[in-house]
């Protein structure tokens, strides 16, 4: 389905010394130094995955994600979606694939949104019938029909998503890239969407790539998640690999009957108290977990405990500290 192998994209940017007379001397003579936006990345991905790209601000995603849109060419590599090159084969291969981007918008502002589904048929060649049956049954996924007849710019931040994810879709693309989808969402919106991307790459397999830097996202949707810094793939593998090699332990959490006195316990590290409740990291590859809840309780006077994994957020914090990668 993607094939990427040995991407490089690399960019000259023009250098400014400070100072009167080296900006006049840049006039004459302008000095670039060369960035790799993205270096040797290299992956595949299978029809129907579900793909989190993830990495600090500048670390490459959205470049890499260009190239698959074949809105930029990479300096060097190769790369092929569907059997495509997608700056070479552009027309043949936009026709395949829907994106959005969370900053950017495709329909047009002061249209209403169904004139800008029309106006998307047009472009993409849709037949008639086909398009009717795929607005028809996106209207209602998304929750859209009372706002068919509304112009853009009087939508809010989370019907005009909705609204974008489905225009990406009426010519039924078998690649959907979203980038930042749930930027700015609030809870309700953000959920609606997870749950529709779920479906959509579950009962129709389409394949999906996401970048984004809310974590709960990349944690309700996606199976396998490439972490990109520096320009570089630094992991590729699911969540659960990541979260391991990053940060392998597991909390637990005690609340005593009454104040807690001093609790030491072998295996675990008191990381936070709260109240009557400390919060206890342990390493579940030398510590059980049954065998601490039970020694705690065989030793304290308990109320309740209860199992947590580190936050995502924690576990990609700790990740970017051991590759030295800057946020």
């Amino acid at each position: 389905m993607i094939v990427v192998d040995s991407l490089t994209k690399a960019f000259h940017v023009a250098e400014r010394r400070a100072g009167a007379w080296n900006a006049i001397a840049g006039l004459v003579r302008r000095r670039y130094r060369r960035v790799d936006a993205i270096k040797d990345v290299s992956f595949t991905l299978a029809e129907g995955e579900l793909l989190g790209l993830i990495g600090p601000n500048g670390a490459g995603k959205s470049t890499t994600i260009k190239i698959l849109c074949g809105i930029l060419e990479p300096t060097s590599g190769r790369c092929e979606v569907n059997g495509l090159v997608p700056w070479r084969d552009r027309v043949r291969h936009v026709a395949r694939i829907g994106a959005v981007f969370g900053q950017r918008t495709q329909l047009w502002w002061d249209l209403p949104v169904i004139e800008s589904f029309d106006l998307l048929r047009d472009i993409y060649r849709v037949a008639p019938e086909r398009y009717r049956a795929t607005r028809d049954e996106l209207t209602a996924r998304l929750d859209l029909s009372s706002l068919l007849d509304t112009p853009v710019r009087q939508l809010s931040l989370g019907q005009r998503m909705r609204c974008e994810i489905a225009a990406s879709l009426l010519h039924e693309p078998r690649v959907l890239f979203l980038d930042e989808p749930t930027i700015g969402l609030d809870a309700v919106a953000k959920l609606a969407v997870r749950d529709f991307v779920k479906t959509l790459n579950a009962t129709r397999g389409v394949t999906v790539i996401l970048t984004t830097h809310d974590m709960h996202d990349i944690e309700a949707l996606t199976q396998r998640v490439i972490v990109i810094g520096k320009g570089s793939v630094l992991a590729d593998g699911s969540l659960e690999a990541l979260r391991r090699g990053a940060l392998g332990e597991r909390r637990l959490w005690v609340h005593f009957a009454g104040e807690p006195t001093t609790i030491d316990v072998p295996g675990t590290t008191v990381r936070r108290r709260q109240g009557r409740s400390i919060e206890l990291a342990f390493d579940p590859r030398t510590t059980s977990a049954h065998r601490l809840i039970a020694r705690v309780a065989a030793e304290f006077d308990v109320e309740d405990v209860h199992l947590e994994e580190p936050p995502i957020e924690e576990v990609i914090a700790r990740f970017y500290a051991q590759h030295a990668v800057e946020t």
